[in-house]
């Protein structure tokens, strides 16, 4: 790590915060290792900065964030002796400059761990660095404080402090008075007109502490090695997601018809006005014949069973050509600009397998699994058995596999496919995808890969770590307070830096027990959660009917899955019946939108409850246009009704632990006033959850304006 050392202020500057000029480094000593993982030299500087976070995969890949999004800086900070430290985190963006520095403070007194809270305001890749120093005027006010009221030394004391204000002057702009600030201190410790207990006051008075804490006097400063943080989109880490089939949405029910994707484009109103962002599409590819399965993955297809899109490729073409029962690339391009008209984005499933019958299987056998009699072997995750699906074999040609892979998503994107939902990615070698979404990035930054990863953690966060931008989680099979608690707890902590969740509550593949016992409250419920926990989340379709029918007991597969077969659905009726939760998911969305606390992952804090089947938890932000304070409070339980008491932790919410505010309920618009101790009763099917805004009317709020 690289150590720097001044003796005089940063330079002057007409900012409110001072730049931080480049400095020159102590040589390294190259056999040493750094402690931030980038090469040889110096572990520590004169002023020790170890432990720089986060830090992912040891600094050999970015920490990442989007525009705007704010995210933590940590580090350990010490010095020898008693002399006080101080910190500060330098951003430099994409172009090396460096922009204003933010000071950081000691997170609790004694742990030497100091933080700070960032944002970069433009995508690309930026850097991080952690700056440790001496802080002359703080150690001289520790000891003036004590020597001066005890009557040691006070006139040397004195004329020390004035000296050191001396020299802080010589680093605070001229603008708005301020030098003049710090000179005024100095006289005034040098002014023996007054008693030395008056001379101390004058050089601590809130106006010197507010211009010193802009522009500090800074000596012996040491930095750590920068880290690399890659800023992207804001869809990267906020959305909504809709799944649906198009062969589905043809308007027949009886009997149903497949769907085109001219038809399906008319589900995209709908889909919009229930405030979605992202619309997530299957592989929309050829099926293969070979091995085709029928209905609930029977063995036995018929002449008209559609087949499982998954098993990609046919004689009519494979990963790059679409279903002919579904159109042309044409009507696929009439798809998309029809999304972009509602405000919505398309998102691809790219599934990287093969059906039998996929031209690759003859053109590339290198790259399938060959058993002993001669035979590829078909994909297993035992007891499930998908002989109608190939895998691929990465190891005996994986340049080619990925120049291929480019080449089919380059042409998807050539179509307008921004977000890819990738199949299964644990199942391929990690470095792969690192290879790929690298290239595919380094042209094309805004494109966003979603990572379908039910998987062991490690996994997981290495996916997101190389280049996934988001990635699948264990919400679906977290349903009790405390494995709520704990996962999010873990997940947006440190595990942020690298991975992204995405809330799905279900998906084509897992209708969770909760959903197949709760009825509709579990949905509602699940709901609530996902979109006020993750920043992404995401349904599929038949979820605002709370389809909720498994395919035999102790399944988490649905009956008459839309794997199988068409599943045109009544959607107006259920609507208009009452039988669609889609009003909910409307207000969740259009909650979303106008509260930016939870299109955020960090800074969730839980709240005490005293039932274990009610949960609290709370999100803030503050930008330049205000603050915004969410509180959500969720019963758990779709059977009964319960009461409960709420027990802010009122400093986490920027509030003194007497105080009370209005509060407004998003899903209401009630307005009630909440403090430490607050009662709830919440009620499955009428009043699952409460979604609170905090309300301060002497400052702006983001997201509406205050209720009296």
């Amino acid at each position: 790590m690289p150590a720097t050392h001044h003796t005089s202020p940063p330079p002057t500057t007409t900012s409110d915060t001072p730049p931080i000029r480049k400095v020159d480094a102590v040589p390294r000593a190259p056999e040493q290792p750094s402690e931030q993982g980038g090469g040889g030299g110096e572990s520590v500087g004169r002023i020790p900065v170890v432990d720089v976070r986060p830090l992912v995969l040891q600094g050999r890949r970015p920490a990442k964030a989007v525009v705007g999004e704010a995210f933590d800086v940590t580090a350990t900070v010490f010095r020898e002796g008693h002399d006080a430290v101080a910190a500060n985190v330098v951003l430099r963006d994409p172009e090396g400059r460096t922009g204003p520095w933010t000071p950081m403070r000691e997170l609790a007194p004694g742990t030497d761990r100091w933080g700070a809270t960032v944002r970069a305001g433009t995508t690309g890749h930026w850097t991080y660095t952690v700056e440790a120093w001496s802080d002359p005027v703080s150690t001289w006010r520790h000891h003036a404080g004590i020597k001066i009221p005890a009557g040691i030394d006070t006139e040397l004391v004195l004329e020390e402090g004035a000296r050191l204000y001396e020299r802080a002057a010589a680093g605070v702009p001229k603008s708005k008075g301020r030098r003049d600030v710090v000179l005024a201190a100095a006289d005034a410790l040098r002014d023996t007109g007054r008693s030395s207990a008056a001379r101390l006051a004058a050089a601590r008075t809130p106006e010197v502490d507010r211009v010193l804490t802009r522009h500090p006097l800074r000596e012996l400063v040491s930095s750590s090695e920068p880290l690399p943080l890659l800023v992207e989109r804001e869809r990267a880490l906020y959305g909504s997601w809709y799944e649906f089939f198009p062969r589905s949405e043809s308007g027949h029910l009886d009997p149903p018809v497949h769907g085109t994707f001219r038809s399906a484009a008319e589900r995209l109103p709908a889909i919009a006005r229930m405030g979605f962002d992202v619309v997530y599409l299957p592989p929309i590819h050829p099926i293969g014949t070979t091995y085709r399965k029928g209905p609930d993955n029977t063995l036995s297809a018929g002449a008209y069973d559609v087949g499982v899109p998954w098993a990609i490729g046919s004689p009519e073409g494979g990963h790059d050509a679409v279903h002919p029962d579904l159109g042309t690339i044409d009507d696929f391009d009439a798809f998309v600009r029809r999304a972009e008209r509602e405000g919505l984005e398309i998102a691809l499933d790219f599934a990287l397998q093969c059906s039998p019958d996929h031209p690759w299987v003859e053109k590339h056998p290198e790259w399938f699994h060959h058993r002993a009699d001669g035979s590829i072997a078909y994909a297993e995750n035992p007891p499930k058995k998908y002989q109608d699906i190939y895998p691929i074999a990465f190891d005996q040609d994986m340049p080619g596999l990925v120049q291929e892979t480019l080449r089919v998503l380059r042409h998807w994107m050539s179509h307008g496919v921004r977000i890819f939902r990738v199949d299964n990615p644990h199942t391929k070698p990690v470095v792969f995808w690192e290879r790929v979404i690298a290239d595919v990035n380094r042209t094309d930054p805004d494109v966003i890969f979603l990572a379908e990863a039910f998987t062991r953690p490690a996994m997981m966060r290495t996916l997101g770590a190389v280049g996934f931008q988001q990635s699948y989680t264990y919400f679906t099979w977290r349903n009790t307070k405390e494995e709520l608690t704990d996962y999010l707890t873990e997940l947006s902590g440190e595990a942020a830096a690298c991975m992204r969740p995405n809330f799905f509550v279900n998906t084509p593949d897992i209708l969770h027990e909760f959903l197949q016992h709760g009825g509709r409250p579990a949905f509602e419920l699940r709901a609530v959660l996902a979109a006020t926990l993750s920043p992404s989340w995401g349904v599929y379709s038949g979820f605002e009917l709370c389809e909720n029918t498994p395919l035999r007991a102790g399944s988490e597969e649905y009956l008459n899955s839309e794997k199988y077969q068409l599943r045109p659905r009544d959607w107006e009726s259920a609507e208009r019946e009452g039988r669609s939760i889609a009003p909910l998911l409307r207000a969740l969305n259009a909650i979303r939108r106008r509260s930016p606390a939870l299109r955020q992952l960090r800074g969730l804090h839980f709240h005490h409850t005293d039932k274990d089947a009610v949960i609290a938890y709370s999100k803030s932000v503050t930008d330049g246009s205000g603050s915004n304070t969410v509180v959500v409070v969720v019963n758990l339980d779709p059977h009964h009704t319960q009461e409960a008491t709420v027990s802010l932790d009122m400093p986490q919410l920027g509030l003194d632990w007497h105080e009370s505010v209005p509060v407004r309920d998003e899903l209401t618009g009630e307005t009630y006033n909440w403090g430490r101790a607050n009662y709830v009763r919440l009620e499955p099917g009428h009043s699952p959850a409460h979604i609170l805004t905090v309300l301060r009317p002497s400052s702006p709020q983001i997201g509406g304006s205050p209720t009296t």
